[in-house]
């Protein structure tokens, strides 16, 4: 199928820092960071490189190129309760459609545990009813996916094994570690070594704009003695809370190397015109769409060494 990559490290131009050097375009950042984007038919889909160049399958899902009135022709992929069974349908068949292969999408019911399901296979992947936040597999042609509208999405790919995991980490979710629960599932079921990892977290809230309470702050501190520098205060018993950093400092903590792990730069709550976000929206119109992460292993190829 054809699909548009806008940019990729390779055709960057690199010149000489002056002072009336331009700026750095998004594209020339996300692809400092390991990403890029890739269009299909007005899907537009973050992609991590170094995932894809060992194997597997993965996206960070947008709002464009959708059918559902958020506030219009926006890709939301769930939530039931506020959109039509039909426009998710339709949403999901566009954003699998821009990735290659015939995939099942296995997804769970969302309730900021730190519970981590194992998809056996692709009958095991169409039961969506298990209340869970992490996915593992290794199956072919089952795409994890998990649920975001600015909690931290995690993909997770072996790339000795073949084995990979989806992972949704809210505040709920980082403070009870479940990026580790997801890896000792995968060390466990498929004998992972966490030094072969990858690892790509996507689009969330950044440490600019997420603010908690007090009730989290300690909660944080009780788990995590040493996580003062995750926040940054604001008013009385608040304060901005990175979790990015939180969930790649869990990753570094269970032995995956800080140079397979990369960090999309961009924050759900800053750019409403590229995603969706609970925080901004909800109190705006009521309602709002959920973005999708997803990651599986190429069927056409073997997992690369």
């Amino acid at each position: 199928m054809p699909i548009e990559t806008i940019i990729s490290p390779e055709s960057r131009v690199q010149s000489p820092e002056s002072e009336d050097q331009k700026p750095e375009t998004e594209e020339q950042i996300l692809a400092e960071n390991g990403f890029y984007w890739r269009v299909n038919q007005g899907v537009k889909i973050l992609v991590n490189r170094a995932l894809e160049e060992k194997g597997f399958a993965n996206g960070f899902s947008t709002r464009s190129g959708g059918v559902s009135a958020f506030p219009e022709n926006s890709l939301n992929l769930a939530g039931y309760d506020e959109d039509s069974a039909e426009n998710i349908a339709e949403n999901r068949r566009r954003f699998l459609s821009a990735f290659d292969g015939d995939f099942q999408l296995a997804s769970c019911w969302q309730i900021h545990s730190a519970d981590v399901r194992h998809v056996k296979d692709l009958t095991d992947a169409k039961d969506g009813d298990h209340k869970m936040d992490a996915l593992v597999s290794a199956a072919k042609g089952v795409l994890l996916g998990v649920k975001t509208a600015d909690c931290v999405p995690a993909l997770l790919g072996d790339a000795k094994t073949g084995a990979f995991a989806a992972i949704h980490a809210g505040w709920r979710g980082t403070v009870q570690s479940i990026v580790l629960k997801a890896i000792e599932k995968m060390q466990k079921i498929y004998g992972t070594d966490p030094q072969d990892l990858i690892a790509a977290i996507g689009p969330a809230a950044t440490c600019k704009n997420y603010e908690i309470g007090q009730d989290v702050i300690d909660e944080f501190r009780a788990n995590f003695p040493n996580s003062k520098h995750l926040f940054t205060p604001t008013r009385e018993n608040h304060a901005l809370i990175d979790l990015h950093t939180a969930n790649k400092e869990q990753l570094v903590d269970s032995g995956v190397l800080p140079e397979n792990i990369f960090v999309a730069p961009l924050c759900t709550m800053e750019r409403t015109d590229l995603f969706f976000s609970y925080r901004q929206e909800k109190k705006l119109y009521g309602k709002t769409g959920r973005l999708m992460s997803v990651i599986g292993r190429f069927q056409s190829e073997k997992v690369k060494k």
